[in-house]
């Protein structure tokens, strides 16, 4: 079979063509719909001109990725998973709405390609930069998790190295936003949207009519094993506490006004509408993503009654390994799944029919490169405005600047897929879901962020008091999380001394484990960066 190993009689010739085809296809349509790439306008904001509906369902795919339709199945799948993740969707929505109403109007008043752009002009040059950087330092973080989550389902597949998958992920990312800049990248991302929610379907309805009784007896299994518990209304600052009603109106709201207001991932894609009205309804729509959500948690549910009622065998068995108290075991026996996040990826290609299940993976694959060559267009945006200054300087040659900009995709896109190697060293190392590690990883630059556009929204703000105020939440999230920890230990070096700290403590296993779990700093970093801004501003007198 070539290069199929591993799973390879799960994966067929036939998958194998269905996946490189439907590659192949969004690749022409994508260069199809490309357009015109002669100013950094057409190359970095689809020249103004993109439907607001097409942006919308971009915003979506991006969103949703493949750490939603791997990562949310997984979570329902874990321990103690259910659907309180879905209390999360409150927060998110107030978020879009906040940015719709507020953020897009102050956007669309100056000729500006990024929040960063608005931030050096409220406040001073000097914090344009700041946010660039802040900005860099966390998509390498998060667009990292999510080309691993779709190097899983890769690997499953083929039997390929992590580094082989990660390396075909790059290369395709790379290649489709050289192809046609932010056009290509939106009318790709569009594409995805519609495989994600079809994929969705399809698995939902295929694993109900697989059931004995259908419907009503896979919602009563699941519903029997806890997994279609909705609220939560408990209060904590531990991980334990993570989807629960309280933190979905205090702490994801930070999150989602940064993600899609200051974000440059999502809030470029609103400089390609045609008028603040269009990026408004672009962005508030976008909240219709929640119903994708909620598909990949009935997956999830729908998953975990499938195993329950039809426990795996011989290769299906080891390679899902339910496990209690280290021993394998079944669902039904109350064991739960190592390694969540591969139950869906395994489900596919060992239960669907040949051509369909190469056709669902391959959307999580085209969801992986979508998600990257997006970035890759923020990234390489944001690092031509720091060094050129474009939207002060209308005479500079536009030729030359789409040239540097294809240039810094592929910078970018080389260093992005370089980092994803570390991060997956990272994520075993921590025995995390990606779920939560995606989320973790935004902990590091989101408050900051979203501290210095509210500075810069209100037109008052001392620098120096928002880079003090920024650098001690970074410092802060590094400290509370595990990730620089863990790289520390695989150096030789004695963590354990951690456990005597009140913000760590020691697990059954003998771990170090966070006791304040990092979501807590989306507020936290937005309150130390933006009170360092207007405390700053008081000693100084301005």
């Amino acid at each position: 079979m070539g290069i199929l190993t591993g799973m390879n009689e799960w994966f067929s010739y036939v998958d194998l063509a269905v996946l490189i085809g439907y590659l192949v296809i969004t690749t022409v349509i994508g260069h199809y719909m490309s357009g015109k790439q002669s100013t950094i306008s057409d190359f970095f904001a689809g020249g103004k001109s993109l439907p607001w509906w097409a942006v919308c369902g971009s915003i979506i795919a991006t969103e949703i990725s493949g750490v939603t339709f791997i990562g949310v199945p997984g979570g329902v799948l874990a321990a103690s998973g259910n659907f309180t993740y879905m209390l999360w969707g409150i927060g998110s929505i107030m978020g879009r709405v906040v940015v719709g109403m507020v953020f897009v109007k102050v956007f669309y008043e100056d000729e500006i390609y990024s929040p960063y752009d608005y931030m050096g002009r409220r406040i001073k040059p000097e914090l344009k930069k700041l946010a660039t950087v802040f900005f860099t330092i966390g998509s390498i973080l998060g667009q990292s998790v999510r080309v691993l989550v779709a190097a899983i389902p890769l690997r499953v597949v083929t039997g390929l190295g992590f580094e082989e998958c990660i390396l075909i992920i790059g290369l395709f990312a790379i290649a489709w936003t050289l192809m046609g800049g932010m056009r290509t990248v939106i009318w790709t991302d569009v594409m995805q949207f519609g495989l994600f929610a079809v994929g969705g379907l399809v698995t939902l309805l295929w694993i109900t009519n697989s059931i004995d009784e259908g419907w009503s007896a896979l919602w009563e299994v699941a519903r029997d094993g806890g997994k279609t518990k909705m609220w939560n209304g408990e209060f904590g600052l531990s991980q334990q506490f993570q989807f629960t009603f309280w933190v979905a109106i205090i702490a994801v709201p930070f999150q989602n006004l940064t993600a899609f207001g200051v974000d440059q991932l999502n809030a470029q894609r609103m400089f390609c509408c045609r008028n603040a009205s269009d990026a408004k309804k672009a962005i508030i729509w976008s909240s219709l993503g929640q119903a994708l959500t909620y598909l990949m948690l009935l997956v999830g549910a729908a998953l975990f009654a499938f195993y329950y009622m039809n426990p795996p065998e011989g290769d299906v068995a080891a390679k899902l390994a339910f496990k209690s108290g280290g021993e394998l075991t079944t669902l039904a026996q109350g064991g739960t799944p190592v390694k969540p996040d591969m139950v869906f990826p395994i489900w596919i290609v060992t239960e669907l029919p040949q051509g369909l299940k190469g056709l669902i993976l391959a959307g999580v694959f085209a969801a992986a490169i979508s998600s990257l060559d997006s970035i890759l267009a923020a990234l390489s945006q944001t690092t031509i405005s720091l060094l050129y200054h474009p939207e002060n300087n209308p005479s500079l040659n536009q030729t030359v600047l789409v040239k540097k900009s294809r240039q810094w995709v592929v910078i970018w896109g080389v260093l992005l897929t370089g980092f994803t190697f570390l991060m997956s060293y990272v994520q075993s190392s921590l025995k995390i879901n990606v779920l939560p590690l995606a989320f973790g990883m935004t902990s590091y630059t989101m408050g900051p962020l979203l501290g210095m556009f509210l500075c810069a929204l209100i037109g008052k703000g001392c620098f120096r008091g928002i880079l003090i105020g920024a650098i001690i939440s970074f410092l802060m999230t590094m400290f509370l999380r595990m990730d620089v920890w863990i790289l520390f230990e695989k150096a030789g070096m004695n963590i354990q001394w951690l456990a005597n700290l009140p913000s760590y403590y020691l697990s059954e296993s003998g771990d170090v484990k966070m006791s304040i779990a990092s979501h807590w700093m989306w507020p936290v970093g937005t309150i130390l960066t933006f009170f360092g801004g207007q405390i700053g501003a008081r000693v100084k007198g301005d």
